[in-house]
């Protein structure tokens, strides 16, 4: 008996790091100290040092039941940038800047080929977000989960100066709410998108005109990342007051959390184009407005909060600089802290 026989294959997880490194090498940062291969990743805090105040920022997520499609679909390319996403983008909307990432993948069986398609994926979502990817984990785990699937999961660290921090503390009545587009349902809610749509492959394959692509596409298409956009609205010389990533939980649980008390955020539906695959989930499943908009984006990924209508406008002139939609959706208005829809 050996190692082997029980259901952890050595050589392969070897085999998966060699076949990652060209994907990993990418994404290094001057800062990285060493290579890829020791029991931790080292990060010089030397430029950390120059700043006034510094203020370490960190997020840790995972991509939910997202994974169920990337099993059904055997399409494994993008699954990490939306783990890498998730964190940064948390990062990010408290105004920092993500520095290094660390990846954990536990796998029913380890097939090197699918565990480097995974952290390709890892590698291209630091790459568009600025981060190092310093280290990682891949573990089998035979007897637990099923040898074809697998999760994955995350944790990044950022850093800002003090007095740049995103807090929403200063929001007040008048302020102008900014929405920037999202690229469908990231990564939240895929438990009702589960029980809303068959998760056969011939369902996924399927051709929607509303989408203009398969349902599959529509659903698996990566969470986008934010980081450029808000480095772009700072690097305009314009002031964030407030910043909700919409994750899950939508409006009603997300956009309160950058509010002070007695704040409400009014937010014009109609300011906006929802995107069709929400639409298409609403109608199929008969899920009621309220439950949409509770549960997912609804077509806005991140919503901000600026002091008056010139710098709104500015920032979106930043945010489309940078690659990114963003629409004026609102403002906010004295009343209980939430979220009013009209």
């Amino acid at each position: 008996m050996d190692y082997k026989n029980a259901g952890v294959d050595i050589e392969a997880g070897y085999k998966s790091v060699e076949l990652m490194k060209a994907s990993v090498k990418k994404t290094m940062r001057e800062e990285v100290l060493g290579g890829l291969g020791g029991f931790s990743g080292a990060f010089s805090l030397g430029k950390i040092k120059e700043m006034e105040e510094p203020v370490l920022l960190s997020g840790t997520d995972g991509c939910g039941t997202k994974v169920k499609l990337a099993f059904i679909m055997d399409k494994h390319d993008t699954i990490g940038i939306d783990a890498v996403a998730m964190c940064v983008n948390d990062i990010a909307c408290a105004g920092g800047e993500p520095l290094f990432f660390l990846d954990y993948i536990a796998c029913g069986k380890n097939y090197p080929e699918k565990i480097a398609t995974i952290v390709g994926g890892v590698a291209e979502g630091c790459l568009q977000s600025g981060a190092a990817l310093i280290g990682g984990e891949t573990a089998e785990h035979p007897g637990l989960m099923p040898e074809d699937e697998y999760d994955i999961g995350g944790f990044a660290v950022g850093v800002c100066e003090k007095k740049e921090l995103i807090t929403g503390e200063n929001i007040k009545p008048g302020d102008i709410l900014v929405g920037i587009a999202s690229s469908g349902v990231h990564s939240n809610g895929f438990s009702l998108v589960r029980k809303v749509f068959e998760m056969t492959k011939e369902s996924l394959d399927t051709y929607y005109d509303e989408l203009g692509k398969t349902l599959g596409e529509a659903l698996i298409e990566p969470t986008r990342i934010y980081v450029k956009a808000l480095r772009a609205v700072k690097d305009a010389g314009i002031t964030i007051k407030g910043c909700s990533h919409i994750t899950g939980g939508g409006f009603y649980e997300n956009i309160p959390r950058m509010l002070p008390d007695g704040i409400t955020a009014v937010v014009k539906k109609d300011s906006y184009e929802v995107p069709p695959i929400f639409k298409l989930m609403a109608k199929k499943g008969d899920i009621d407005e309220q439950m949409m908009y509770n549960t997912y984006n609804m077509g806005l990924g991140m919503v901000l909060a600026f002091d008056n209508m010139d710098d709104a406008n500015n920032a979106i002139k930043a945010i489309q600089t940078a690659g990114d939609k963003a629409f004026i959706i609102g403002e906010t208005k004295a009343g209980e802290k939430g979220v009013e829809l009209c």
